[in-house]
């Protein structure tokens, strides 16, 4: 047993670049784990300077200034947080207002439907199966009540800490965009000087995750208007609410659009019934998903490193149960990561001898 770890050992751990680039992945993970919530701020400013990163560099190579490539990125960056805040987050936060309010008709109106179904499928549902559906939906329902009165009674906590995040994300960005060649050296300073395995999985890394963050942004907007256009033209209730609903449905793949349809078709059937309303609209909504899925993926992560679907699955779950949205959202990164790690992995293949 000692003879096969010491050979396992010998086989991957021999290079000294491959162990400081486990103790430093090591370290990277145990401090996002053990400070994330404390250093969210930060975090959420690196990334969203990361997003930009892109753009600066586009306009100093048409022969932009630095100083003002950085100036013209972030006023463009402080606009979009302005309209999000003055026009998107007002009608988001009206639109859930009256979906809370009318939720209560709308269960009311399902159960009575399917209290029907016993009569007309008796051979498929039984009436104990509606109760305990209907308990269900009430012990849910009665969870998001209770979620909304905690926000409420601790909206001041929050208001604050959405006050602090308004104040210091800003600011970060800003300095990371203006000073990231200086801060970019204060940190290779700390790293040893021969250090090739880990300049070819930063590269690699550098350029999968910005394709894949920046294409994900770009789809997110993409689904979220044209899903917001069909829904406001066909006069579906909540149209910006469940727009947001499908645009951040792209996040997890596979999951999220099946997770998503449920409020978009329940909704629609408790304006319209069984409506050729309703069919127009599922039409439209499953034409937009063909689109995402056929034609704007392929167009946006044609150089993502390709994932098989159970690791990807396994991935949401995993980072997504460590950090919740975030860990969700950076779960295909954080596998390519793994994958890149993984396949850059000096490795120290066992001699065979001869055969006599």
């Amino acid at each position: 047993m000692f003879k096969v770890a010491q050979d396992w050992i010998q086989r991957y751990f021999s290079d000294e670049e491959a162990v400081v680039l486990g103790v430093l992945l090591v370290l990277a993970f145990t401090a996002v784990l053990t400070l994330g919530g404390i250093m969210a701020p930060v975090l959420a400013g690196m990334v969203l300077s990361f997003l930009m990163h892109g753009l600066v560099m586009t306009l100093e190579r048409l022969r932009v200034p630095s100083w003002l490539a950085v100036a013209t990125v972030f006023a463009l960056f402080i606009g979009a947080l302005a309209l999000f805040v003055l026009v998107l987050v007002p009608l988001l936060w009206h639109q859930l207002i009256a979906l809370f309010n009318e939720l209560p008709g709308m269960l009311g109106k399902w159960q009575s439907l399917l209290l029907l179904l016993p009569e007309r499928y008796p051979h498929l549902v039984s009436d104990e199966q509606v109760l305990q559906a209907i308990d269900v939906a009430r012990g849910e329902v009665g969870k998001f009540g209770q979620w909304v009165l905690t926000v409420s009674l601790t909206s001041l906590r929050l208001a604050v800490n959405i006050m602090i995040y308004f104040v210091l994300v800003p600011i970060l960005v800003f300095f990371f965009l203006k000073d990231r060649e200086i801060i970019g050296r204060w940190m290779r300073g700390y790293l040893p000087r021969n250090r090739a395995l880990l300049t070819r999985v930063a590269k690699v890394m550098n350029r999968q995750i910005a394709n894949y963050i920046r294409g994900k942004v770009i789809e997110i907007f993409i689904c979220g208007i044209a899903t917001y256009i069909g829904f406001i033209a066909l006069g579906l209730n909540y149209a910006a609410l469940l727009a947001l609903l499908v645009g951040l449905s792209v996040v997890v793949p596979y999951v999220g659009t099946v997770v998503v349809t449920v409020p978009v078709a329940f909704i629609a059937l408790f304006q319209w019934g069984w409506s050729d309303q309703f069919i127009y609209l599922m039409a439209v909504y499953g034409i937009i998903q063909a689109l995402d899925g056929n034609v704007l993926v392929p167009l946006l992560f044609a150089e993502a490193v390709s994932l098989h679907p159970v690791a990807i699955i396994c991935a949401v779950l995993l980072f997504g149960g460590l950090w919740g949205f975030w860990g969700v959202f950076f779960a295909i990164p954080l596998a390519t990561l793994v994958k890149a790690v993984l396949d850059a992995w000096p490795r120290n293949e066992p001699t065979v001898s001869p055969m006599i």
